[in-house]
């Protein structure tokens, strides 16, 4: 069976913790800052992570994690 090849956008954008769980980064924390609320700002710096419907998905592309 050849190698399987990694997804390297997806490889950018998700990492995977110790126990399989995939961590992302928060969206909206770009630019137009200035009408958001300090609160807001830093519930959005902190990481999350990704749903169980998608996780399926991002595991695939990423086969060797």
């Amino acid at each position: 069976m050849p190698k399987l090849k990694t997804r390297k956008s997806v490889a950018k954008r998700f990492k995977l913790t110790k126990t399989g769980k995939i961590k992302r980064k928060q969206a909206f924390k770009r630019h137009l800052l200035g009408c958001k609320a300090s609160k807001r700002k830093m519930r959005l710096s902190k990481t999350a992570l990704v749903s169980g419907a998608d996780a399926d998905a991002i595991k695939r592309m990423l086969p060797y994690g």
